[in-house]
């Protein structure tokens, strides 16, 4: 019997946020599409968004301790280390018990017991999503036999730390491009004749646009129309007090806003009908709007290590893909001008969606499963 009359075992380590979650769930669809029978585990944290993720994909779900490496001395630093060990534990009795073929680490504080764990008991590849090589990637790269990156940018980082590096681009789920603008003017009681703007600060919202949006929202609404995600009321308050603004507004202008704590599976229906994004500039959105072809207007996280959403967004910014905004200068009359200019004009947001596109690696998850047979050493199963 060869190896390929066997399921493949694949464990995936990995989560916290959307970012570092989404393209397993891209790399699953890959494998679902190719008709290759798989026994997934995937181990991830007790916070994280990971374990809701991968209940959706019917994927077997078990939450270790983790901490997160810092590289500042803090209280919960002290606390966090006695923690990784721990995890460590945990994870190598679940990878000794599951006997996986390959480890899929997608990043994440999360991501580095179970590749410290499990790198000897399988080939560990690595995935790195964002244009800086994180910490958690920078310590699990150590054990990985494979370190994947998601932009060329990233690719001399990452010469420097691994022998072995591929660059996969960022794997998008493929069922995004499925979505129905009918559906989609439908769920919203939107009209397709008023551009539509999709606002977005991630899986945990994202406060300081949201208070930008909320001050010129008056003027916004006199002429687009806004599905606006602020985020659970866990991470903000922005959700109640934007509701209750809505409830405020007359009603031709209340019928344009929809306000939402998080999109989820209606996503799809919501790119199929959306002019414009404002967001974030993390990596699983760059990437995403990239696969789309959507034109948008980013304000990058400021603060974030290495500066990595900044670097994020000049990947659609030098495209010509996207309007990029340092924080600081994302004021509400800037933003409001930024918004109204795209969407008066659909040749600007036309020629801005070719060149998200250019961008995008649509093949990232046939990409990253290649690679995944390939260290499972079942080549005659990979796509190319």
């Amino acid at each position: 019997m060869t190896r390929t009359d066997q399921p493949l075992r694949l464990l995936i380590a990995g989560g916290g946020t959307g970012g570092h979650v989404l393209p397993a769930v891209a790399v699953l669809e890959e494998l679902r599409r190719r008709e290759i029978p798989s026994d997934v585990l995937w181990i991830g944290s007790h916070g994280g968004v990971e374990r809701g993720i991968a209940a959706e994909q019917n994927v077997p779900f078990v939450a270790i301790q983790t901490g997160k490496l810092r590289r500042y001395l803090a209280i919960q630093t002290v606390t966090d280390a006695f923690r990784v060990p721990l995890g460590i534990g945990q994870a190598w009795q679940r990878i000794r018990t599951f006997k996986p073929d390959v480890i899929y680490s997608t990043g994440g504080a999360v991501s580095v017991p179970s590749v410290i764990g499990g790198h000897r008991t399988a080939p560990v590849i690595t995935h790195e999503q964002t244009a800086q090589i994180g910490i958690a990637n920078r310590t699990a790269a150590r054990f990985a036999s494979t370190l994947a990156v998601g932009f060329e940018q990233t690719a001399e980082l990452a010469r420097a730390l691994h022998k072995h590096v591929v660059v996969t681009g960022n794997p998008v789920r493929a069922s995004l491009t499925r979505g129905s603008a009918e559906q989609g003017f439908q769920r919203y009681g939107f009209s397709p004749d008023i551009p539509i703007v999709y606002v977005t600060g991630g899986a945990r919202g994202a406060s300081p646009l949201n208070e930008r949006i909320e001050e010129v929202l008056d003027d916004l609404l006199a002429s687009v129309q806004i599905v606006h995600q602020v985020g659970p009321a866990s991470a903000n308050t922005d959700f109640a007090r934007l509701t209750a603004l809505r409830n405020r507004l007359p009603e031709r202008l209340a019928s344009r806003y929809e306000i939402t704590e998080f999109v989820g599976r209606e996503l799809p229906d919501l790119y199929a009908i959306t002019d414009l994004v404002i967001g974030r500039a993390g990596a699983g959105t760059v990437s995403e709007l990239g696969f789309m072809g959507l034109p948008s207007v980013l304000i990058p996280l400021p603060g974030t290590w290495g500066d990595e959403q900044r670097k994020n967004a000049r990947v659609l910014g030098d495209a010509g893909a996207a309007v990029v905004i340092d924080q600081r200068d994302a004021s509400p009359k800037r933003l409001r001008s930024e918004i109204l200019a795209l969407t008066g004009s659909v040749e600007r947001r036309n020629a801005m969606a070719d060149a998200a596109r250019s961008t995008a690696r649509p093949d990232a998850a046939s990409r990253l499963v290649d690679e995944i047979l390939r260290l499972a050493e079942r080549p005659e199963q990979t796509g190319r």
